[in-house]
């Protein structure tokens, strides 16, 4: 084992067979390899444990066929004679080396003798450190067998790359990765502007070979895509989603191409596994919470919100939401606990549950340690984005959003109060949203004795309060219920209510200053209420909603006008 060749090979056997008889143990062999005492004394282990976790490493897309032994091992060399440096000599080495792969060195020509030293033409070149395994003669170099792929492959259709991910097509799920971006089969081959070939199994491609091929093979598993329904936003409520069919049509059209025989084995497996999900409730909110895209967690006596689409893994993507920032959840759990060495899969709890629950049953996902998607692997920019939301903080819908430099909001341009003028966003300057800029200056409000007193004052010297409890109704209707003109949905609220008023309209007079009091901006927000109660008499529901945020509307009135409890003597 003197040469490094051998060494090298040698090692790659080991990894072969481990990889071979030992899968099951693969994980275990990476933490004893990365052991903090074992990183301390090689670099290259560093460098390559670093790489993976920031999924900055990469791979060689092709192998090199492996040396076979050319000689017995333990079997002495002879040293060579003057005739042997001759003619002769030459010869035979020019055939072994036409034996060899491209790049590959010679076993003969690092050990030989001073007689045979190669000429300068021929010295060794420096090979670059390839960290995959290497083949055995007569395999072929078919990535999808490898060990690194197990879990997803790249994948090809027109001049687009992406990452196929095996588990979410063998369900039917969005399962090709494009940056941040996931697609089903059909839409990948739309975006790679072949959907006139309406056949994904042919136009996508992993290192030349079709889709179709592979699954035929066995290389891939996959449910039928069948037509599917997505969920839009409702107009009232967030909570209940308003469903719109037609869907994944491309997708369908195309299982239609294969055979009966294939289309009843799917469907017959389809309906026993909704019939076992169907079985127990825990199942049931299992397939619910694949729907969600936002789970409220808690560690410890801190609560928080995880946004689905932003979990990474645990040291990547700022997907838990505080009050006050955006963070991953080892730096959620080490804020909270205080403590540098946690395991947040236990920590971070959903409904009583540890985390780690919801990625064992793949309602989250771990992103692959060579996924170069914008949270994997996030330039300045994209770090800077990940510390606001991404959705504006008003009106919960996604756009062109203001962020603001000192808490984690973003707003719409027209959804802030005030309107965020274009002359703001050419400025440089770091902006403070109003939630921000009311509670820096709060303290230096002056206080009102009485309600009354508030209400009585000129609207122009309090405007910062006004605007900032109009926005505070906003987040505290959650869902969206005042936001909008009623009478764009209730066709017939005329009949009962005179003067029709929603958030957008005060928010409308606020901005073009048609107030002259406190009171007039108050008033205009208690008609929203008292509206809701005389239209709503026989659903003491709504009427119960309107009641809840009128009352936290009153109490954060108080807080906001510094009001001072009225005594007995005055």
């Amino acid at each position: 084992m003197k040469s490094k060749v051998n060494v090298k090979n040698g090692m790659y056997d080991l990894l072969d067979w481990l990889e071979r008889e030992r899968s099951d143990h693969i994980d275990l062999f990476w933490r004893c390899v990365f052991e903090e005492s074992i990183l301390n004394q090689y670099v290259t282990l560093q460098k390559l444990r670093n790489s993976l976790l920031d999924g900055s490493f990469q791979f060689e897309p092709k192998l090199p066929e492996k040396l076979e032994k050319e000689e017995t091992e333990g079997k002495k060399r002879k040293e060579p004679s003057e005739e042997e440096n001759g003619e002769g000599n030459s010869v035979k080495k020019k055939k072994k080396k036409k034996t060899r792969s491209v790049g590959e060195e010679d076993d003969d020509e690092e050990q030989a003798g001073p007689s045979g030293q190669a000429a300068p033409a021929q010295k060794k070149k420096s090979k670059k450190l390839c960290f995959s395994s290497p083949l055995k003669r007569g395999e072929k170099g078919n990535i999808w067998t490898w060990g690194i792929f197990k879990n997803q492959i790249p994948v090809t259709c027109g001049d687009k790359e992406g990452f196929l991910n095996r588990q979410r097509l063998a369900k039917g799920e969005e399962c090709i990765a494009v940056g941040r971006q996931w697609y089903t089969p059909g839409e990948f081959e739309k975006f790679a502007g072949k959907a006139s070939c309406r056949n994904w199994k042919q136009s996508i491609r992993c290192e030349g070979t079709t889709l179709g091929k592979l699954i035929q093979e066995g290389h891939l598993k996959v449910k039928s895509y069948k037509r599917s329904t997505k969920a839009k936003k409702s107009l009232l409520s967030d909570r209940v989603p308003t469903v719109s069919a037609g869907e994944g049509d491309d997708d369908f059209d195309e299982e239609e191409q294969d055979s009966s025989s294939d289309r009843q084995s799917s469907t017959n497996t389809t309906e026993e596994e909704d019939d076992a999900g169907e079985q127990t409730e825990e199942q049931s909110d299992d397939r619910e919470d694949v729907h969600k895209t936002v789970f409220k967690v808690t560690c410890g006596d801190v609560a928080a919100t995880l946004h689905k689409k932003r979990f990474v893994s645990g040291i990547l993507g700022k997907c838990i939401r505080t009050e006050k920032s955006w963070m991953t959840p080892v730096d959620f759990v080490k804020e909270v606990l205080c403590e540098t060495d946690v395991s947040w899969k236990k920590d971070i709890t959903c409904e009583g549950k540890p985390l780690g629950d919801l990625i064992e049953k793949n309602i989250l996902s771990c992103h692959s340690l060579f996924c170069d998607c914008r949270l994997c692997a996030p330039d300045s920019e994209d770090l800077d984005n990940q510390k606001n939301d991404d959705e504006c903080w008003i009106c919960r819908s996604e756009g062109k959003l203001v962020e603001c430099d000192y808490c984690p909001r973003s707003f719409h341009q027209t959804c802030h109060l005030p309107h965020v003028e274009d002359a703001i966003l050419e400025d440089e300057s770091l902006w403070a949203c109003t939630f921000c800029v009311f509670t820096k200056y709060k303290e230096s409000f002056s206080s009102m004795e009485t309600t009354a007193a508030a209400l009585s004052c000129n609207i122009s010297e309090h405007m910062q309060q006004c605007q900032y409890l109009l926005l505070y109704l906003y987040n505290t209707d959650q869902q969206q219920i005042f936001a909008t003109n009623p009478t764009l949905y209730l066709s017939d609220q005329t009949t009962v209510v005179t003067t029709p008023m929603w958030f957008g309209r005060v928010a409308e007079k606020l901005q073009e200053k048609q107030y002259q009091t406190v009171g007039d901006f108050v008033s205009d927000v208690h008609l929203i209420f008292t509206n809701c109660a005389s239209y709503n008499r026989d659903n003491p529901e709504f009427t119960a909603m309107g009641v809840t945020v009128k009352e936290f509307f009153d109490r954060e009135f108080e807080n906001a006008f510094k009001i001072q409890e009225e005594t007995a003597d005055s």
